[in-house]
């Protein structure tokens, strides 16, 4: 066998993966940036999407080349098959980590928008995407997301009209061991972006 390749078996079928020779540090060079998933978990209503999306304008405006997958917005597409059950989570979980570990390997920045709620979730997501992982637990109190509510979807949660309602139905289990914890109800979104941007440079980002 080349020494460029090995063995794997999936699904009872011999398959060989082929290393290739551009690889993801040649292009972060090109792109004159370190690559990077930045995963935002949280709670419906904590601000994970607000977040990620100044956050992505601003390292946008520094040159830095991105890419920001957002909860809702990958169920029209990719993972438009998935319901919300544990099992569908776990599904929708992997996709994503599978999805932005490709585009860590072109060398983007990821940010990952999702409410991940399983530890063991996350754990098999930075498992997946390896030491680019950057877990960002946005950590705003459940009595705060549902002042926002602005889906009514806690509200129809306790109404038992939502099943598998994270924080009312199902559980959320916060991270243990976070890189980096933000709570967007103790400041405004931009000064959060500025905290986030300062941690995110300890890691070369």
């Amino acid at each position: 066998m080349d020494s460029n390749t090995k063995d794997r078996q999936d699904d009872g079928r011999q398959i060989t993966w082929h290393r290739m020779d551009i690889t993801r540090e040649r292009r972060e060079q090109l792109l004159g940036q370190k690559a990077a998933v930045i995963w935002l978990t949280g709670l419906s209503g904590s601000g994970k999407s607000t977040l990620a999306n100044a956050l992505e304008q601003e390292l946008a405006a520094k040159g830095r080349h991105t890419m920001l997958l957002d909860g809702d917005n990958v169920r029209f597409g990719l993972n438009k098959d998935l319901g919300f059950s544990k099992e569908d989570r776990v599904e929708n979980i992997r996709r994503i980590a599978e999805t932005a570990k490709l585009m860590n390997d072109a060398g983007l920045i990821v940010l990952s928008s999702f409410i991940s709620p399983y530890r063991v979730d996350r754990l098999a997501a930075r498992t997946i995407i390896g030491d680019a992982f950057i877990e960002v637990y946005v950590s705003t109190p459940i009595e705060e997301c549902e002042k926002r509510d602005v889906k009514g979807l806690y509200r129809a949660a306790r109404k038992g009209q939502i099943a598998e309602f994270t924080g009312i139905t199902s559980a959320y289990e916060a991270p243990e061991h976070p890189e980096i914890t933000i709570d967007t109800s103790k400041a405004e979104i931009k000064e959060c972006v500025c905290v986030l941007l300062a941690e995110l440079e300890k890691y070369g980002i």
